[in-house]
């Protein structure tokens, strides 16, 4: 968000003041950029997020043509499978008519049609599924990141190695942000880009968010049968499933009840959860996948707005010169693009 935001301040719009990133891992090796699963979907219930992500999804295929052929996000047009139990069939419908008015084309499967179309999917207790045949599937993160921040600093933007640790307040307008190295940097206006430690940034500025880190671990899994050409399934149990080469990433979002609270500095992988979720889960959908072997896995954070899961974009009502860009939910990535451009 940081690095999308300075991008269009200064490359797209020309913006001729100081555009500073603070980024206190450089490296991005604990960024949710680096380690989210970067998938990209049309598939939402309301007509903002699928504009945000068709932006989204416009921004990335325009990359080699606009930056060079290094910056080919490689982006997999196999989209998303969401099945839905029978229970979830007035959801499902009424998702697809949201979706089709805003100009996506989901094709929703039924019983009999669901099992015809993907002979290899276990298709008991589940009423149907709706696949997005175009503009979804996944891409490479870092390409779009990288990107993003060369760009911003061939325009003129500043990085800054540091961690924001004060904020300068007179009144409605935050003054100055003081850094970890002791630096002190005036400010016009303030962007709390800071992804799963948003709440904690706004707790400096006397400022409450709904913001909260969640911890997903995601497995790399090798199954010498698996299908050809697979989408990215999305199971009524919250279990995901994707292709990445020659192997599979998968991983589990759980109810809202039970997921969290979680320590913004745990990166440990929850190795237990594909053995007692993920594997029986993706094993009953897939049968296939009862041979799947875990190659490796790794654990990252998101942001999570607990008020409704979507994006918090623009510039809050309390501070004249404050503005918001988090609270994405697990589809931050994807909308980047659009919600620096509203930024």
């Amino acid at each position: 968000m940081g690095s999308s935001t300075a991008f269009h301040l200064k490359h797209e719009l020309g913006f001729p003041g100081r555009v500073v990133v603070i980024e206190r891992d450089p490296t991005y090796a604990r960024a949710s950029t680096a380690l989210s699963a970067a998938s990209i979907r049309l598939q939402f219930s309301t007509p903002l997020n699928i504009r945000l992500s068709a932006f989204g999804v416009e921004f990335l295929k325009a990359m080699p043509k606009r930056f060079g052929p290094e910056a080919d996000p490689q982006l997999k047009e196999f989209g998303y499978l969401i099945l839905a139990t029978p229970e979830g069939r007035a959801t499902l419908e009424s998702n697809y008519r949201v979706q089709r008015a805003e100009g996506a084309r989901p094709v929703v499967y039924e019983g009999a049609a669901l099992k015809e179309r993907f002979a290899w999917l276990n298709t008991q207790g589940i009423h149907g599924g709706s696949h997005g045949t175009e503009r979804e599937g996944w891409f490479d993160a870092m390409t779009l990141l990288t990107t993003l921040k060369r760009m911003a600093r061939s325009a003129g933007a500043e990085y800054v190695h540091a961690e924001a640790t004060g904020i300068e307040r007179t009144g409605a307008r935050i003054e100055a942000v003081r850094l970890s190295t002791g630096e002190r940097i005036a400010c016009g206006a303030v962007m709390n880009a800071a992804g799963p430690s948003a709440g904690r940034l706004g707790m400096l500025m006397g400022i409450d968010l709904p913001v909260e880190p969640r911890k997903r671990t995601v497995f790399v899994i090798h199954c010498r049968e698996a299908p050809e050409g697979m989408p990215l399934i999305v199971d009524p149990s919250g279990v995901w499933v994707r292709p990445e080469g020659t192997h599979h990433l998968c991983g589990w979002s759980p109810e809202e009840a039970a997921d969290g609270p979680y320590d913004i500095d745990d990166f440990e992988p929850d190795h237990h959860i594909f053995e007692e979720i993920v594997w029986p889960a993706l094993a009953n959908r897939v049968p296939a996948f009862e041979a799947a072997k875990v190659v490796r896995a790794w654990a990252g954070q998101y942001e999570y707005n607990t008020l409704d899961q979507n994006g918090i974009i623009g510039r809050h009502p309390g501070l004249a010169n404050f503005y918001l860009c988090n609270g994405f939910s697990g589809h931050g990535l994807q909308q980047a693009p659009a919600a620096a451009r509203a930024i």
